[in-house]
């Protein structure tokens, strides 16, 4: 087997998750993610991770949710080192 040189590795875009990206949510999400200031330690992991980039970043680093985005994936509250964020049943 030969080695592939980098010359003929073809250029490949990296795509940054955008807010909306998947459309709006509408009334399908059955559980929603709820933030817990007084626990969150402002790490950004549930920022940094969010799959439709629906967690929003304030100037201090405190962090909400647009629901009009999110999925309800859970990933954020996954992510979350202190447990601050807790998904909870829609409605």
């Amino acid at each position: 087997m030969s080695a592939v040189s980098v010359e003929k590795i073809p250029l490949t875009v990296i795509s940054l998750p955008s807010k909306g990206s998947m459309g709006k949510t509408g009334t399908w999400r059955t559980f929603k993610p709820v933030i817990h200031q007084e626990k969150c330690v402002k790490c950004l992991n549930c920022w940094l991770y969010c799959p439709e980039g629906t967690i929003i970043r304030h100037e201090d680093d405190s962090v909400s949710v647009d629901y009009e985005y999110c999925k309800g994936c859970g990933i954020c509250a996954n992510e979350c080192p202190t447990k601050a964020i807790e998904m909870v049943e829609e409605g």
